[in-house]
């Protein structure tokens, strides 16, 4: 008797992310070098709060996210890869025995880890979408009927964690239960409720009718197209924030009336402080053009480390720590012949000048000392 053959299911055997790594002769194509475990750890060590580790491995979705928490909840996922360095690097590898173990199990099981991810990270961006509608009319435009877009960004939020690693899934599916459910905010009049309501069950659609594995290895885009990509996702994410700080933030002022936040901007850009910076960042800039960036740093180090006596002489002759010695004997001199006791007259005017005088005289004897000391 012949010895029988037991054929396997295609399907358990061999993997779906294969079809992209065989051509039609059966033999390898071109396959990306390895990443390294030991690079990747690097990477993650010193540059993992901005997602480093995760640009090395081609999982820009990560890396947006990552930047979108400040480190994954303030540096919290960034802690648990730790953990997932290991089946990262297998993943990015595409390592054949990584990725079969996933083959038997269609759909993709239920994760309690992604599944809260996504409910987080859509009620997240349903929340900026939400604070970026102007809440009074501008330009004489009530915009609040743009509150008819949230869903689209509960569901971004959903979908992009949902399409992070080998599982995939197509946006529609959540986008309709997010549109459906977003009403229900006109019955509980609650908008933390609403969005938790609408991410949640936008959530469960996705895991329940998109999830899938990636049928294929994602084709290795270029570095400066993935730029692209991650810089114009990022400041539509920053637009929704300023939005937000621009049309809808406040503070309390010293009466505790609340204030829109752009009216204490203009009033900080009109203040003489802010003139007074400008004026001062100007003529270093200056200084530093005529004598050189080198003499700057050094005179801006010497200032740091002065004492609090030559601080004050500086002040008293309306001179800055960078002026030369000529620039201080002409100082001294201008204020020595306005408040020169010989020409005023009356006697309080006469005692107020005097002291302005010894003061002048005394600031400039300070400076000259320590020129002299430098020396």
């Amino acid at each position: 008797m012949g010895t029988k053959q037991i054929i396997y299911p295609r399907s358990s055997l061999q993997s779906p992310f294969d079809d992209g790594m065989r051509n039609n002769n059966g033999k390898q194509k071109n396959i990306p070098k390895k990443k390294s475990l030991f690079l990747h750890y690097i990477l993650w060590l010193f540059g993992g709060i901005f997602g480093i580790h995760h640009l090395y491995l081609n999982r820009d979705g990560h890396i947006f996210l990552l930047w979108c928490t400040f480190g994954g909840y303030l540096g919290f996922r960034w802690l648990s890869d730790m953990f997932m360095r290991a089946e990262y690097v297998h993943d990015g590898n595409e390592d054949p025995g990584f990725v079969r173990k996933f083959v038997p199990r269609r759909p993709p099981l239920f994760s309690t880890k992604r599944f809260v991810a996504q409910l987080m990270i859509g009620f997240m961006f349903g929340q900026i979408g939400s604070f970026a509608i102007p809440q009074k009319s501008v330009a004489g435009i009530d915009w609040t009927f743009l509150h008819w877009g949230v869903p689209l960004f509960v569901a971004l939020g959903v979908w992009t964690v949902g399409n992070i690693g080998k599982e995939c899934g197509a946006m529609w599916h959540c986008l309709v239960a997010a549109a459906i459910t977003y009403p229900v905010g006109y019955l509980i009049y609650d908008q933390l409720y609403t969005l938790l309501i609408t991410a949640t069950l936008s959530t469960l659609a996705f895991d329940t009718f998109a999830r899938q594995w990636t049928p294929n290895p994602q084709p290795r885009r270029s570095a400066c197209l993935r730029s692209v990509k991650l810089s114009g996702a990022f400041c539509i994410y920053l637009a929704g924030w300023c939005c937000f700080l621009y049309f809808n933030a406040t503070t309390l002022d010293e009466n505790g009336a609340e204030v829109p936040i752009r009216e204490v901007l203009q009033d900080f850009l009109g203040s003489p402080w802010w003139s007074d910076f400008k004026e001062a960042f100007r003529d270093t800039y200056n200084h530093a053009k005529r004598h050189g960036w080198e003499l700057l740093m050094k005179t801006i180090l010497e200032s740091t480390t002065a004492d609090a006596p030559d601080l004050h002489a500086y002040k008293v002759l309306g001179i800055s720590p960078t002026s030369t010695k000529a620039e201080i004997s002409a100082a001294y001199r201008k204020l020595s012949k306005k408040y020169h006791p010989d020409k005023l007259k009356g006697d309080e005017e006469l005692h107020l000048a005097m002291n302005q005088f010894i003061e002048i005289q005394e600031a400039y004897e300070a400076l000259r000392n320590r020129n002299k000391d430098d020396q």
